[in-house]
């Protein structure tokens, strides 16, 4: 060989060992830079990782309970209600069925099956969907305990973590102890000892081979393979996880002839969600939670507390349905916005039972059931005809032409691509008295409020359309406009100053300038732009004439009013001294206004609304008893006896000739007063009514403020949630008549007169162009007061201010 291919030959040696030994190096710089990043993730992440404490805390406890007044369980509040069993008197059948159901390898993985991913991987890739899991009881334990639910890989690497620690801290009788006592099954229960209970009204220690098989085939979707809810999806379960114990060899198959066999009977246990909670007092059961925390702490969950609350059964189902059904029926009104989501399904796919359920069970996890409201899958669609799968086994279809009508904009050709029904479409399904209809995820809410006017006690409580969305409580929480429903405070206001129900007052429009109001132009008009040269104080509060109410306001003078709504519980911060507070411009809750209203209910008299009545203790000693402040307390006397009963007698007008006339027609009764009320541009809409033993009020509107639509009022849209439950609420109850006139009150040519202020001293006219005016002679001087006289109604007058009214 000569020298020059010697040469070549070394070279292309050399350069060969080069790269190998530079392919080296970087691969082992890469690898020692993969494990310093993961010693890195390691070191930040692990000490952020939960404390086990918390989740190994099991100490028996007695929860927190809390009743209506007539002893109706509404709310249950502590581990106790987990029921929490010692592993070793667990049944191994129990235990069996869930390994079988969930983890057969569970004693044999750390943490991490990875035979059981791959199974599964091969599984899912044959049947070309994802017909199996991989996740192991640990890490379904972890996920369950790690409280954030974004998708993230870094929620995932988490997940991982606290799944090697857990399995590096506990022994796996301790983590499937946890797993046992803590998974949610459904219906509240959390653990299957609650879920025997809750399912079948029995200790888990009773459980037969059948019965466990169904309490461990709930897991994967509980809000749907639980036998109350589904039944028929239950026991499909149920017979899924026997065979896999057949399989594995845990029973016989003498054993497994004989759990097909059984037969399934549920009964919930007294005292359980599923069982005691009779009627929705959610609302109502998480404020005396809070209101009892606010005392005792964490302590509440741990000592035995019986709350039993002012709450009364009928009367809170009552306004439950009510409020439920007044945001359906403003839901089915409104245009279908379209499907809440889209899946994709498979041609023929309702022939593989198997298939179809599993892309409803994720359909389920995405979209849960709300109340009465109900996940389904569209299968087909058309003008005439709708089907829907709540499951393989629930087909539905819906042919009815009112129940068609509510979607029918989504069921033509021409619909929006996210309007549109069509296969595979995620709806929510409701159940009325005549047939199945489509409805979508109502997006407005509602609440209502009822309390004793002669004490404050509170009735009933319904903060929203669903209290598993969030515990926002409208009734105390949700600060609004009132509207005209403040208008009453402004009449009675005026009557203490000379006023009557007879005064004439100008009905015409008018601008205020900059100057005059002190800020910008103001322009206020009448609802509906209709105007009347003049009205009586009782007509314009029949009428809720917003003109009337500013002239009324304008004559006491804004400063005045404000001090004098305060008697009735409204903050003043929260309501300036500004003539927009004559058409209810200012904020306060449904619950505010409630109390404000007792004042007129009771004869004058300021009292708070309490909700909790008393607490006993695990003992049954009471240990807090409410004491609350009762009308005919002089202490409490926030306005004139006279007032009171002046106001009733108009209220009561507006509700049997007024804007209100709608409720003493409906309800049949002549003891009911009220006003109804809503907002610029239909924001609000309320309607606040009392009889002398009930006041309730009802609200309606969007939590982030926007139109209800063109022409919605609180008389056509609340009104029926406040009748609904007022029939309720009242029925068998007599009218009670207004009662004799307080001393110092006289009626004169049909209407009411204080003594001090008679015929011919008290005021007769307001903005009425006239020299013969009177005015309110101590009234400080607020730059209003001046302009009465000086108004003049010129039609002509452009003004580019914002315009502002309110309705009725």
């Amino acid at each position: 060989m000569s020298s020059s291919a010697q040469t070549s030959t070394k070279r292309s040696g050399s350069w060969l060992r080069r790269f190998i030994v530079k392919s080296i190096v970087v691969l082992t710089g890469l690898a020692v830079s993969g494990v310093l990043l993961v010693v890195l993730a390691l070191a930040l992440a692990w000490p952020n990782l939960p404390d086990l404490t918390a989740m190994t805390d099991y100490r028996p406890r007695i929860p927190l309970r809390i009743y209506t007044a007539d002893k109706v369980l509404i709310g249950e509040f502590g581990e106790e209600r987990r029921n929490v069993m010692p592993f070793n008197e667990i049944p191994d059948v129990m235990k069996s069925a869930l390994l079988a159901a969930e983890d057969d390898r569970f004693y044999q993985h750390g943490g991490i099956d990875l035979r059981g991913v791959a199974r599964a991987a091969i599984m899912n890739m044959v049947n070309m969907r994802k017909s199996q899991g991989a996740s192991t009881i640990t890490m379904q334990l972890a996920r369950n305990f790690y409280l954030s639910s974004e998708k993230t890989y870094t929620r995932k690497f988490y997940e991982l973590l606290l799944t090697f620690k857990i399995e590096a801290t506990l022994t796996k009788d301790q983590i499937l102890d946890l797993y046992m006592n803590q998974i949610y099954l459904g219906h509240r229960s959390y653990g299957f000892p609650a879920a025997s209970r809750t399912y079948f009204g029995k200790s888990l220690t009773e459980v037969t081979l059948a019965e466990a098989a169904m309490l461990a085939g709930i897991q994967r979707a509980p809000s749907r393979y639980n036998p109350i809810t589904n039944f028929a999806e239950s026991t499909r379960q149920q017979q899924g996880v026997l065979r896999r114990m057949l399989d594995l060899g845990y029973i016989t198959q003498d054993e497994y002839e004989t759990a097909r066999a059984q037969k399934i009977e549920i009964r919930s246990a007294l005292g359980t969600p599923a069982g005691g909670y009779a009627i929705h007092g959610e609302y109502a059961a998480e404020l005396a939670r809070q209101l009892l925390y606010n005392v005792y702490q964490d302590n509440i969950y741990s000592r035995g507390f019986n709350i039993y609350t002012t709450i009364n059964s009928k009367d809170q189902e009552a306004a439950y349905l009510s409020v439920r059904d007044g945001i359906l029926n403003y839901t089915r009104r409104k245009p279908f916005p379209g499907p809440e989501g889209q899946v994709s399904l498979a041609e023929g796919i309702e022939q593989d039972a198997d298939a179809l359920n599993d892309i409803l069970d994720d359909v389920q996890r995405n979209y849960p059931d709300t109340g009465d409201l109900l996940t389904g899958v569209v299968l087909s669609a058309s003008p005439t005809k709708l089907t829907v799968a709540r499951s393989a086994d629930t087909i539905i279809d819906i042919t009815d032409k009112r129940a068609l009508g509510i979607v029918a904009r989504a069921l033509t050709p021409n619909a929006s691509e996210g309007q549109r029904l069509s296969r595979g479409s995620v709806v929510y399904l409701f159940k009325n008295p005549e047939s199945w209809e489509v409805v979508n995820m109502p997006a407005v809410q509602a609440a209502l409020v009822a309390i004793r006017p002669q004490d404050g006690a509170i009735q009933a409580m319904v903060g929203g359309f669903h209290f598993a969305d969030g515990k926002f409580n409208r009734v105390t929480q949700a600060w609004r406009q009132p509207g005209s429903a403040f208008k009453p405070f402004i009449y009675a206001s005026s009557l203490e100053k000379g006023l009557t129900p007879a005064t004439q007052i100008a009905d015409t429009p008018f601008q205020l300038t900059r100057e005059q109001t002190g800020s910008r132009a103001w322009n206020p008009k009448n609802y509906g732009g209709r105007y009347e040269p003049m009205l009586t104080m009782r007509q314009g509060l029949y009428k809720s004439k917003n003109m009337v109410s500013i002239r009324i306001m304008q004559a006491v003078g804004p400063q005045y009013v404000q001090d004098y709504i305060t008697r009735f519980g409204f903050d003043r911060e929260r309501n300036p001294a500004v003539l927009p507070l004559a058409l209810g411009a200012g904020s306060v809750t449904p619950l505010q206004l409630a109390g404000a209203y007792s004042v007129f209910a009771n004869g004058g008299y300021k009292v708070q609304p309490y909700l909790i009545d008393y607490v006993t203790d695990s003992n049954d000693q009471v240990v807090m008893r409410a004491k609350p402040v009762v009308a005919g307390d002089s202490k409490a006397q926030v306005i004139d006896p006279r007032t009171a009963y002046v106001m009733n007698d108009m209220l009561r007008g507006v509700a049997t000739s007024g804007t209100g006339a709608r409720a003493s027609a409906t309800l049949k009764r002549n003891d009911i007063g009220g006003k109804t009320g809503t907002t610029n541009n239909s924001l609000d809409a309320w309607v606040a009514g009392y009889t002398p033993d009930l006041v309730s009020i009802a609200w309606m509107g969007f939590d982030r403020p926007q139109s209800l639509g063109s022409g919605e009022t609180g008389g056509g849209i609340s009104m029926p949630i406040w009748i609904n439950f007022m029939r309720e609420a009242l029925a068998g109850k007599p009218n009670k008549p207004l009662g004799p006139m307080p001393s110092g009150l006289t009626k004169t040519n049909g209407d009411y007169y204080y003594s001090e202020f008679p015929p011919g001293v008290a005021i007769e006219r307001v903005g009425l162009p006239s020299a013969m005016d009177n005015f309110v002679s101590d009234v400080p001087d607020d730059g209003i007061n001046s302009l009465l006289q000086g108004l003049q109604n010129d039609d002509n007058v452009y003004d580019d201010s914002p315009q502002t009214f309110a309705r009725p």
